[in-house]
């Protein structure tokens, strides 16, 4: 018997004995709940506007000028992201040591979570009509500096977010390649051309089909740039036009059209990019150092060095004004800061709302995650892959789509205030799921295969093996995540000027009600509050989860003294 035993457990895999079913009913709720939620407010919008004409879009010139003009800036501005992202990525991962090399890295991971009014604000600082660049483009030109509106607003403050993030990922995905290869490469001499085609290349163009998707839906689908930097009718968006149907015009049949339009383009796109190409980690972080040795490129000798030169001092200067900006122009503002009564109560809302968000998109992608791996163990690939990429399909769902068919479909029972402040955290909370999901995959997937055997063999389930196999991997993870999941939601204006309420705003509407009647000195200090809330939210929540000492010290340690202690012997 006890042979039998013996041979039926070598018979089963380690990681599919004794597994609960907890993760998989967690994983199917937050699959439910999302699938749902999604497909009903896409339904609760079809049934409200029964009068949808799709031919409306190339024969009515006002949406059709809307969709060509949606298509245009974004295409241009994924373009002009990814055309400037591969050689600024080129040139950092050829030049792993020079001065202000940290700061600027930290800047281009900023792009990713800083609030698009606050980028709008030093955006204008610098190149506005009165901005910093005005005399300069003045002199060059002759003419007053007016290119931050319309299409070449726009797109510049595309790339202002984009193309930081572009080449912070091509970056990492050079930094992941083998020390040997370089080492081999600089042993054969061979040149800048040479290494391009056969070490660089092929490592970014893996990447390159679903980060251009991912650049272009969220061009595609952005709100705050576009409504600020438009500047009229013929500079509006998909999303713009959504807004006011729901808005002003209270036409559903309209938004129904322009939102199933929307999905339409970017589930077609995405669905391109995902037949080829890499996927790229919506986070940058989890890359390797950059490699060390004591031989030297050879394509980082020569001409290299200018052209180096100038693609990071371009970079600078497209990301560190804007920032610099702000803090100028805050700290200019501070006296003010005790005159404005609404400015603490609105912090106090973003920031009720930012934990409500934020926890909600860290549970439900802690159970999307958890039920793909119980999946995976029993080699369910295409489920567990399903599963997983439930979580990234909101990205194509536009937020102001999935607010408003929620609001439809609670409407009977949903009244004012928190309930529909409720609302925009549920909607927050889903939106920020992907990015959520990409910083835990790693963490919650790749535990090695030793460690769970080791705990299969030793009985450890349940609660003791999050304890003590999980949690000590997840818990830096689980930080960053809700840091970037509440900084998303602090920084919302597109959900929140939809159900939002002008009399109780939250930090984000307050400065733009601050920027639209010209009070520059005040919305600059809270644009500063702002900014430092989204520092305070990561440097806080690193601080709480760092990794404390087992066995601490009883005593101060005092590395410079070398003498025994009292109760020892000396040997």
């Amino acid at each position: 018997m006890a042979s039998e035993a013996l041979t039926a457990s070598e018979a089963t895999p380690y990681g599919r004995r004794r597994l609960t079913r907890l993760p998989l009913w967690a994983g199917l709720a937050a699959l439910t709940a999302l699938v749902g939620l999604g497909l009903g407010s896409l339904g609760a919008l079809l049934v409200q506007a029964p009068g949808i004409s799709p031919s409306s879009l190339w024969r009515e010139p006002y949406l059709a000028g809307v969709l060509r003009f949606s298509l245009w800036q974004a295409s241009l501005s994924t373009l002009a992201s990814l055309a400037l992202a591969v050689p600024v990525a080129a040139a950092l991962a050829r030049r792993p040591r020079f001065v202000g090399r940290r700061l600027l890295l930290r800047a281009m991971e900023l792009s990713l979570v800083i609030p698009s009014l606050i980028a709008l604000f030093g955006l204008v600082a610098v190149h506005g009509r009165q901005g910093w660049a005005s005399p300069l483009w003045e002199a060059l030109t002759g003419t007053p500096a007016g290119y931050l509106y319309g299409l070449s607003g726009i797109v510049l403050a595309h790339v202002f977010y984009n193309l930081p993030l572009a080449a912070r990922l091509l970056l990492q995905e050079l930094e992941r390649a083998p020390a040997a290869h370089w080492r081999l490469a600089a042993q054969l001499g061979l040149s800048r051309w040479a290494i391009w085609r056969t070490l660089e290349w092929p490592a970014l163009k893996r990447l390159l089909p679903r980060l251009a998707a991912l650049i272009f839906t969220l061009c595609f689908t952005s709100f705050a740039i576009v409504m600020t930097l438009g500047g009229g009718p013929s500079s509006t968006t998909l999303e713009v036009a959504l807004y006011q149907a729901l808005k002003f015009d209270n036409d559903l049949a309209l938004a129904a059209l322009l939102a199933l339009t929307q999905l339409t383009i970017c589930l077609g796109l995405w669905a391109l990019a995902l037949s080829r190409g890499g996927a790229p980690s919506l986070v940058a972080g989890d890359g390797a150092m950059p490699i060390k040795g004591r031989w030297q490129r050879r394509d980082a000798l020569g001409v290299s060095r200018i052209t180096d030169s100038v693609w990071l001092l371009g970079l600078a200067l497209l990301l560190l004004p804007p920032l610099a900006a702000v803090v100028l122009a805050g700290l200019g503002g501070v006296t003010d800061l005790a005159g404005q009564s609404s400015l603490w109560p609105a912090l106090g809302r973003s920031l009720v709302m930012a934990a409500g968000a934020g926890s909600l998109a860290l549970m439900l992608g802690l159970a999307l995650l958890a039920g793909r791996g119980w999946l995976a163990a029993r080699e369910r690939r295409l489920a567990a892959g399903l599963m997983e990429g439930s979580g990234q399909l909101i990205l194509v769902l536009p937020a102001l789509v999935l607010g408003t068919g929620l609001f439809l479909l609670l409407r009977p029972r949903l009244g004012g205030g928190w309930q529909g402040y409720g609302l925009v955290m549920l909607v927050n909370g889903f939106m920020a799921l992907p990015f959520v999901m990409q910083v835990l995959r790693g963490a919650l997937l790749g535990l090695p295969l030793a460690q769970r055997r080791l705990a299969d063999q030793l009985d450890i389930q349940g609660l003791a093996r999050f304890r003590w196999l999980l949690w000590p991997r997840l818990r830096r993870p689980a930080a960053l995540a809700l840091a970037y999941a509440m900084t998303l939601s602090l920084g919302d204006f597109s959900v929140i000027a939809l159900f939002g309420s002008p009399s109780a705003p939250t930090l984000p509407m307050l400065l733009y009600q601050q920027l639209g009647s010209y009070r520059w000195q005040t919305a600059a200090a809270t644009a500063l509050v702002l900014l430092t809330t989204v520092a305070a939210l990561f440097v806080l929540l690193s601080w709480l989860t760092r990794r404390l000492p087992r066995y601490p010290f009883p005593y101060p340690h005092r590395p410079h003294s070398r003498k025994p202690h009292a109760d020892r012997p000396e040997p």
